[in-house]
């Protein structure tokens, strides 16, 4: 099983990028699991435009990028909160994606970064405006990393013991739970039900 993990941060070493690579970690230790990781602040991609659709010269990394997702079964999306909103450049992200695949009826747990108590407008917004063309499944369950600074840190010195456990004690049961829908849903997408070329769009 494969998992995407992508980082919604524009920042080129932001702290959305830790919490990734701490759960691409857990994720990576369990038997069977392989990650793979894109990164929008290392990996910036163009904000949509017309040429997507007929294979510009500046969207030449789709292709790639499309095979990626595709072996994926599932997702972790890591937001940080902006303003109390999603990143630019990841709602950028889910515009690129339509019912060809790449997200369709994969599950997703999201997880918002807050450097204080926030980050619940961040999933709401998720939730409501990011899945209806690609098809994407988000789980009912998900993660906030608060107080962020405190957490995930390559050097553990700079952990609050405390609050780290919480998180990764979270993040453990969340991200089995994903491993769990991912492997419900492979039978959904391999089912012959799903029909996108007479249902294009969400509604």
């Amino acid at each position: 099983m494969r998992i995407g993990v992508i980082v919604g941060s524009h920042r080129t070493e932001s702290e959305s990028a830790k919490v990734g690579r701490f759960l691409s970690e857990v994720l990576s230790a369990t038997d069977g699991v392989s990650t793979w990781t894109l990164d929008l602040g290392k990996t910036p991609l163009p904000l949509w435009d017309e040429a997507l659709w007929s294979n510009g010269p500046h969207w030449s990394m789709m292709p790639e990028l499309k095979s990626e997702l595709d072996t994926c079964d599932g997702f972790v999306v890591i937001s940080p909160e902006w303003h109390g909103m999603v990143p630019a450049a990841l709602k950028n992200f889910f515009l690129l994606w339509a019912a060809t695949g790449e997200l369709s009826h994969k599950p997703a747990l999201p997880c918002a970064i807050s450097a204080g108590e926030g980050g619940a407008y961040v999933i709401s917004e998720l939730r409501i405006s990011s899945y209806k063309n690609n098809r994407l499944c988000w789980l009912p369950e998900q993660l906030i990393a608060r107080q962020v600074k405190a957490i995930c840190n390559d050097d553990t010195a700079l952990n609050d013991a405390a609050l780290h456990d919480t998180f990764a004690t979270r993040s453990r049961y969340a991200l089995d739970l994903l491993l769990a829908y991912a492997k419900a849903l492979t039978s959904v997408r391999d089912s012959g039900l799903i029909d996108h070329d007479t249902f294009m769009n969400g509604m």
